[in-house]
């Protein structure tokens, strides 16, 4: 009997010793922080350890990793942070490649997985995503405008009057990408999978094309009046006033709330392009600290909450396209999961090297100015904007 005890006994000193405390940074509040806190609740039943929750504002999240992180003082996991931060974050030391913890890798998103991958390694795990598509007025336009004829005709039937036809912001760069992409423009060439920062791609023959482009549909389709934001759009689609317009998931709120009976799909294929329409993705993922003590319990944690019936609940709570395929076809019977799913899994992933921030302005420059009369010189104005993209690169 006492032998017994003495074998109970270190067994259950074994499972403490095991059990790790994992500190979580987050920027969720409302509905998604419950969300973080039930998954945490589930996990340290299940598994003995107990994870704590600290909020931390969204933007201070990355300088706050890269000051604590080598001192010991920051997390063991992160919940969520963008690809776009990902190059600067690996690049500095402070999270650590994930692929040895990832073994099976099927049920994620292509272009999810492709955005948190830095210099060929998995640095984050895809929790969740977002594009710009085409939504679309179903009591406006009757069928999903799938190619250009027929979105040039729903538009156009549907322009005059106090309506519109189509909307969108012209002269913002990321709004766009996707028409640059279809022209065969790119922001650095993707080599395999890893990022070529001298090879920017903004005012190649394509980019000019694009450009050409979204100057006509002001100028020549008379579609988009000048002057004309994402605001102006999203209040003249809740109205009822607009047939179809180019936005994200972070207006789909106010278009039910509106009560319009809506559609999404993706843009379709501009006339003369090489390419389809593939738009910029924005992904978030769970990371880890590379100097976290508990990196196994800590990606432990990270790929439960990353499962599809995690998702599906996550999705539940805060309305966040998620990147597991299971999921999203467990979710098909929602338009908005449905209709971004399909434009998420077609798109490019924004770069995640820290070369990216030289690019912004130069680029958001160009791209206004593009559409701010008809027939500009696009080259000329897009070969400027990449000399000045290369020179703050260098």
């Amino acid at each position: 009997m006492k032998k017994a005890l003495t074998i109970l006994s270190l067994a259950l000193l074994g499972t403490q010793a095991s059990a790790a405390n994992i500190t979580v940074w987050s920027h969720f509040g409302t509905t998604e922080l419950t969300w973080l806190r039930d998954q945490a609740a589930a996990f340290d039943k299940k598994t003995g350890n107990k994870t704590t929750i600290v909020t931390v504002p969204f933007d201070q999240i990355p300088d706050k990793l890269i000051q604590s992180a080598s001192r010991g003082q920051g997390p063991d996991v992160i919940v969520t942070l963008p690809q776009d931060r990902l190059g600067q974050l690996a690049a500095a030391g402070v999270i650590e490649p994930m692929d040895k913890y990832v073994t099976s890798k099927s049920d994620l998103d292509k272009t999810a997985l492709q955005a948190m991958t830095y210099q060929g390694k998995l640095f984050g795990i895809p929790m969740f995503a977002e594009s710009v598509a085409l939504v679309y007025n179903k009591k406006l336009v009757a069928q999903a405008p799938t190619t250009w004829n027929a979105f040039l005709s729903a538009a156009q039937k549907n322009t005059g009057n106090g309506t519109f036809g189509y909307l969108a912001d012209l002269g913002n760069a990321y709004m766009n990408y996707g028409v640059i992409s279809a022209y065969g423009g790119y922001v650095f060439k993707n080599n395999g999978g890893t990022l070529n920062t001298k090879d920017v791609g903004l005012a190649n023959a394509g980019a000019d094309k694009a450009s050409a482009f979204l100057n006509d549909l002001r100028y020549k389709y008379n579609l988009v009046p000048e002057g004309v934001d994402g605001a102006a759009a999203k209040s003249a689609f809740t109205d009822g006033r607009l047939a179809m317009f180019l936005t994200g998931p972070w207006d789909m709120g106010d278009i039910k709330k509106a009560g319009i009976n809506y559609g999404i799909v993706s843009f379709p294929t501009p006339p003369g392009a090489t390419g389809k329409w593939s738009p910029f993705v924005g992904v978030q993922g769970t990371m880890l600290n590379a100097y976290s003590k508990n990196k196994a319990a800590a990606a432990l944690f990270a790929k439960q909450i990353s499962t599809a019936d995690a998702q599906i609940a996550f999705n539940k709570a805060g309305g966040r396209i998620p990147v597991s395929l299971a999921a999203r076809t467990k979710l098909k019977a929602d338009p908005v999961v449905a209709g971004f799913g399909k434009s998420i899994s077609a798109g490019t992933p924004m770069p995640n090297v820290p070369q990216m921030g030289a690019v912004w302005g130069p680029w958001s420059n160009a791209i206004a100015q593009s559409v701010q009369k008809a027939n500009q010189n696009y080259a000329q104005i897009l070969d400027k904007a990449v000399q000045e993209i290369n020179g703050n690169i260098k």
